[in-house]
C-alpha cells in the first residue's frame, strides 16, 4: 500500500464519497470507481482505499465494491472469509462461489448513474 500523501488522502476521500452512494441492493467495480474518479488505471488503490476505509470513523459500503467480473475480491478484509458475502446477501444480492449471480442487473455504473 503505498504512503498516505495528501493526494492519496484526497483520493481516499473521492473513494469513499463515491462508495456512499451505491445504492443499497447494488454494486460497482473498483475499475467502475476508478473510471469515474477519471484514473481509469487505479483500480488497485481504490482497493486499497476500501480497505483503509474500515479503520475510520464514518461507515463505508465497502462490501458493495467487488472486482470486473462480480468477484468477492476483498473479502479477506472484512474480518473473516463470509462476512463480505453476508452483507451482500442482507441486501437481496445473489452471491454464489464468491461470485455475484445476477452482477449485470445488480451493477451501478457510477459514471452513467451520477452524470
Amino acid at each position: 500500500m503505498p504512503g498516505k500523501s495528501r493526494n492519496n488522502t484526497d483520493f481516499f476521500s473521492q473513494v469513499y464519497e463515491v462508495t456512499r452512494l451505491i445504492p443499497w441492493g447494488r454494486v460497482t467495480s473498483y475499475g467502475a470507481i476508478a473510471r469515474y474518479l477519471g484514473t481509469g488505471r487505479s483500480a488497485r488503490t481504490v482497493g486499497w482505499a476500501l480497505n483503509a476505509s474500515h479503520a475510520g470513523g464514518e461507515f463505508v459500503p465497502a462490501h458493495r465494491v467487488v472486482n470486473r467480473n462480480g468477484l468477492l475480491s476483498g473479502k479477506l478484509h472484512f474480518g473473516n472469509s463470509t462476512t463480505m458475502q453476508q452483507l451482500l446477501q442482507n441486501e437481496g444480492i445473489i452471491v454464489e462461489d464468491d461470485r455475484i449471480v445476477n452482477f449485470s442487473e445488480k451493477f451501478w455504473d457510477p459514471a452513467s448513474e451520477l452524470d
